[in-house]
């Protein structure tokens, strides 16, 4: 069995490596110092567990986990934290597995017996009332990233939903409506199919709005053009 340690602290992983080497039947198949690169590395070793620090740079293990979940096989995750006994009974709640720092030998050989990939459920309540700043979409076993303050719009299409961004699109999963409530400090319905980031609004003559980036103008129907209207008139 193989484990991916991802911390932000190169003494940290170098603690949980010997204690993954310690124990018979795994090896440490990598080591990671944020949620980025521990994504691009799953794809690469292919680990059977991650043992995930929860907050590090660039993208913390929350964020990171939930890209996980969206994995065709993803591996089981555990995740290593400072936080007391009061912050993890939250984790706990969830069932999500954690492990309480410094990491103890014994019970990282029980965690690591007893792993098991947390739902995509599991892993949103313990995201809620946060949001990411990235979006991830798989392509066969690996995750294509973008981050989040680079897209311009979602457009509902069929069962999916695309992000536009100046350079490319990402077909995501989710819906419309989970990325409106997840997003809504931050994007603005314009029409039924569609959302637009309201700080790359370059221009709206009525009907239809001009994003930075992007040069086909975006479709604002008549019943959110004085919403969008009012908006842009308040910034």
């Amino acid at each position: 069995m193989r484990a991916l340690i991802v911390d932000d602290e190169a003494p940290a992983r170098s603690r949980l490596a010997r204690l993954v080497d310690a124990l018979d039947g795994w090896e440490v198949a990598g080591e990671a110092a944020d949620g980025l690169d521990a994504l691009a590395q799953v794809s690469a070793v292919n680990p059977d567990v991650v043992l995930l620090d929860v907050r590090m740079p660039r993208m913390d293990g929350m964020e990171a986990a939930r890209h996980l979940a969206a994995l065709e096989t993803p591996p089981a995750v555990i995740f290593t934290t400072a936080y007391d006994e009061y912050a993890l009974a939250a984790f706990d709640t969830h069932a999500v597995a954690y492990l309480l720092k410094p990491v103890r030998g014994d019970r990282l050989a029980a965690a690591l017996q007893h792993a098991c990939r947390p739902s995509r459920a599991q892993l949103g309540a313990l995201n809620a009332g946060g949001r990411r700043q990235h979006l991830a979409a798989r392509i066969g076993e690996r995750l294509q990233l973008v981050p989040v303050a680079r897209v311009r719009a979602f457009s509902a299409d069929n069962k999916y939903v695309v992000a536009r961004y100046p350079d490319g699109e990402l077909v995501l999963s989710e819906t419309l409506k989970e990325l409106e409530q997840e997003f809504a400090d931050t994007f603005i319905r314009v029409h039924r199919n569609t959302l637009v980031a309201v700080e790359h609004v370059e221009s709206f003559d009525g009907e239809r709005v001009t994003l930075a980036g992007i040069d086909t103008p975006v479709e604002v129907s008549r019943r959110h053009s004085v919403a969008l209207r009012k908006f842009l008139r308040g910034r």
